[in-house]
């Protein structure tokens, strides 16, 4: 069997660069390629000095040019580790992600004010609303959305698109979802550095076949630290919503989280606010209010910010038992829960097309890092 050059490129399109997120051929990775009768010379270079990185490229290298053009062929790998002369810490490569028309980044400023509950009932909302959904559970650290979403057990299947192997979302009420959780055990925790985090990040985000979405809502962790850099840094966010509850507290760090969105170098619109755990009714005095946390702190955090307020959520029962046996208590149709998330939801969208027409679309912003000192540009 002759050889030639384009059929082994083209078999080698099959293969990721580790940590790249693009095949071979596309990412430069591939710097030559010679063949002598069924010998065939591949020089590839890579950036990832990593042993297990270096033994994975050339396995594949052998495997995909035996199974794809010639299984008899000699080869021989030539592989350069090549690291960047100012390296980049946690960099995803940041780039529009085909067929998905609005990314929403739904994050706090501090943990426990329920963000990723009003995440997952957004997106069942807007699934009901007839829309195409996804949610990527980017808080690393503390996963939650397969138990509120019941679908603990599942796992991402792998598929095929255009000969390239990629990860399907786990889907359930009109929603896919891809999180941390179905990749670790329930009892284990994740005691990953930054650079660990962005990788797992960046293979759910561009490994994965989201197909065409109207919605990706990203679940950030709380705070504002280096996750949040690296999911804007990897791909265009739309606009951003924060969720608090009414206290000072959590207000003093709903700002932050708001100035982090707003910062000329980031510059990602900022939606609004939501306010959770508004106020108490009791089943037995449906009539009262009782504002635990304060009252309306969220809704004036906005009006001092000038940005826009979403709507509130009352603290109820009801919303924790639903989480807990993993069926958002938005999808309890005619219940006050669900027609406040309703109104919250359709705020979200209003807010979005007002966005889209009077707003040119949000650049990835670029993280590079000098001398241990961060810098963040668009």
């Amino acid at each position: 069997m002759k050889l030639n050059k384009q059929d082994i490129l083209k078999a080698l399109e099959h293969i990721t660069v580790p940590g790249e997120g693009r095949n071979m051929v596309e990412s430069g990775a591939v710097k030559n390629i010679q063949v002598f009768g069924d010998e065939v010379e591949v020089d590839i270079t890579i950036n990832n000095p990593s042993l297990q990185a270096r033994k994975k490229t050339e396995v594949e290298i052998l495997k995909i040019i035996h199974k794809e053009v010639y299984e008899k062929a000699k080869i021989k790998i030539n592989l350069k580790v090549e690291a960047p002369a100012n390296p980049k810490v946690n960099e995803i490569k940041g780039k529009p992600i085909p067929g998905i028309q609005n990314i929403i980044a739904i994050a706090s400023g501090k943990g426990g004010v329920g963000k990723s509950t009003v995440t997952a009932n957004l997106a069942v909302t807007l699934a009901k609303m007839g829309f195409k959904v996804g949610l990527l559970d980017a808080d690393i650290y503390g996963p939650s959305m397969p138990i509120m979403f019941d679908v603990v057990a599942e796992r991402p299947m792998a598929v095929t698109i255009n000969g390239k192997s990629k990860m399907k979302p786990v889907e359930n009420y009109g929603v896919q979802l891809l999180s941390i959780g179905f990749f670790t055990e329930a009892n284990q925790a994740v005691i990953w550095r930054g650079p660990m985090a962005a990788k797992a990040l960046n293979q759910m985000i561009f490994d994965a076949h989201w197909g065409n979405l109207d919605f990706l809502l990203i679940d950030l962790p709380p705070g504002t630290g280096d996750i949040h850099l690296s999911i804007m840094q990897a791909m265009p966010v739309t606009g951003a919503v924060v969720v608090s509850t009414p206290q000072e507290v959590a207000l003093a760090d709903a700002r932050k989280g708001v100035a982090m969105f707003q910062q000329e170098s980031i510059n990602v619109p900022v939606l609004g606010i939501i306010e959770n755990m508004a106020y108490f009714t009791p089943g037995e005095l449906p009539d009262n209010k009782y504002y635990i946390f304060g009252k309306e702190g969220a809704k004036n955090l906005a009006e001092n910010l000038n940005v826009p307020f979403l709507g509130e959520v009352p603290l109820v029962q009801s919303i924790r038992e639903a989480g807990d046996v993993g069926r958002p208590a938005a999808l309890q149709d005619s219940t006050p829960i669900a027609m406040a998330f309703e109104d919250i939801t359709k705020n979200v969208v209003r807010e979005m097309v007002n966005r889209n027409e009077s707003m040119p679309p949000t650049e990835a912003i670029k993280i590079t890092t000098m001398a241990g000192c961060s810098s963040v540009n668009k």
